[in-house]
């Protein structure tokens, strides 16, 4: 403790103490990152909400604005279709059918209307993709988030992924940066159901997100790890502390032990001394 007690020690303590304390900020922050966003409930996601309340074009889709059941009403651009690959339905590969929409009063970006891809359903053969109906149509479908991009060599008419960033470049049009998989489909006042009766499509049902927060064990490690900092710093300062204090000890046994010492040669020389100046007895003739 007296050696812990030294200025220059307490102002160690203080120095790793704040070291430990950014570290474990740090560990709370890598904790907290560690948890993505959990998904709306069903309750939520499963009301249908206008998609021009629930989404906003030209911004990234949050996890919480995902899998909403949305509706939206304006015109299909049968122009603007492609089929993204490798899509199962029932164990079978197929294709997406992904036609781009006209949505009615969404904002505009750079002065030009947005559009929004729709899933309109499943085919097994390009051959049986059918253009979209036109004239003023309603459509109800799950919002889903865009895929990432994928560099494959290109099919006419057919994408690997449904990436919107590439569909914004293939159409030349501006776009939500997310697509719907639709569920309801009314045209011209028209009920079509789902859209796919009547042709060789096959409706495409995406379920609600599962309700799972997910961890990400990388942050969880990374948050541990600088906890395990945070306990180095005080133990690096108390070992430093340990070190001085043997070091004091040591010099302590070596000064008493050079004492111990000096004491041992004098008392030596005082004998001698003694020796010395003593009176010599004579013997008489």
């Amino acid at each position: 403790m007296k050696t812990a007690l030294k200025p220059r020690w307490i102002a160690a303590l203080v120095l790793a103490l704040a070291i430990a304390t950014v570290f474990v900020l740090l560990s709370q922050w890598q904790f907290s990152a560690s948890r993505s966003e959990a998904p709306p409930p069903p309750s939520q996601t499963e009301t249908v909400r206008p998609l021009t309340e629930s989404f906003q074009p030209g911004t990234p889709m949050a996890a919480s604005e995902a899998d909403q059941m949305v509706s939206f009403s304006g015109r299909f651009r049968p122009q603007d279709q492609v089929l993204v690959q490798d899509r199962l339905h029932e164990g079978d590969n197929g294709y997406w059918v992904v036609t781009g929409f006209a949505v009615d009063g969404a904002p505009q970006l750079d002065g030009e209307d947005v559009m929004i891809p729709v899933v309109r359903g499943w085919i097994a053969d390009p051959a049986d993709a059918t253009a979209a109906p036109e004239g003023e149509a309603t459509v109800v479908g799950r919002l889903l988030p865009t895929e990432a991009p994928a560099a494959e060599r290109p099919v006419p008419g057919q994408v690997p992924t449904l990436s919107v960033a590439e569909l914004i470049n293939l159409w030349d049009a501006p776009s939500y940066s997310g697509f719907v998989t639709a569920t309801a489909l009314t045209v011209a006042g028209e009920d079509l159901g789902d859209g796919t009766a009547g042709t060789d499509l096959r409706p495409v049902v995406v379920g609600a997100q599962p309700q799972e927060t997910p961890i990400n064990w990388m942050n969880v490690f990374y948050a541990v790890e600088w906890v395990v900092f945070a306990g180095f710093a005080i133990f690096l300062w108390w070992r430093l502390v340990a070190d001085d204090y043997r070091r004091t000890l040591e010099d302590e046994e070596f000064a008493a032990a050079e004492a111990r010492y000096q004491a041992g040669q004098d008392a030596g020389d005082e004998q001698d001394g003694a020796s010395t100046n003593a009176p010599r007895n004579e013997v008489s003739p």
